[in-house]
């Protein structure tokens, strides 16, 4: 699988196409048959954008605990996928906001997830926080 984040301009949706495809690729590289036709194996760039585009809607107006739903209906992929995004965890430190998000997809009758913690800075970005 390519690396779908390198094709996309915005570190926004670099952050999210990350997680996802550090996912898939780990999968791929440990010859993980069990992960074949998940989620993640039907997402498409503009999947990843629509993803993308409700992770930060949800970071920026959710509460902890509070989820958003999120769907790829007009993304052109003929697979459906829909989900779930819920930030938590929120903590400040300054100009700091972290949180987790836990992003929830559902496709084929697969569910996959993922959890990263993000950060930004006062007028700053959503980016992942490495660990």
């Amino acid at each position: 699988m390519s690396y779908p984040s390198r094709a996309l301009k915005r570190v926004s949706v670099q952050l999210i196409a990350s997680c996802v495809v550090l996912a898939s690729g780990a999968a791929h590289a440990a010859n993980l048959g069990f992960l074949t036709n998940t989620p993640i194996t039907y997402m498409k760039q503009r999947d990843l954008q629509a993803l993308n585009t409700a992770a930060h809607s949800a970071l920026d107006t959710r509460q902890d605990g509070e989820s958003l739903d999120w769907n790829n209906e007009g993304a052109g992929n003929p697979v459906a996928i829909n989900g779930t995004i819920t930030p938590s965890d929120t903590k400040k430190d300054g100009d700091r906001t972290c949180r987790k998000l836990t992003m929830v997809a559902y496709a084929k009758g697969q569910t996959q997830s993922w959890a990263p913690t993000v950060c930004k800075t006062d007028g700053g970005k959503w980016a992942l926080l490495k660990q």
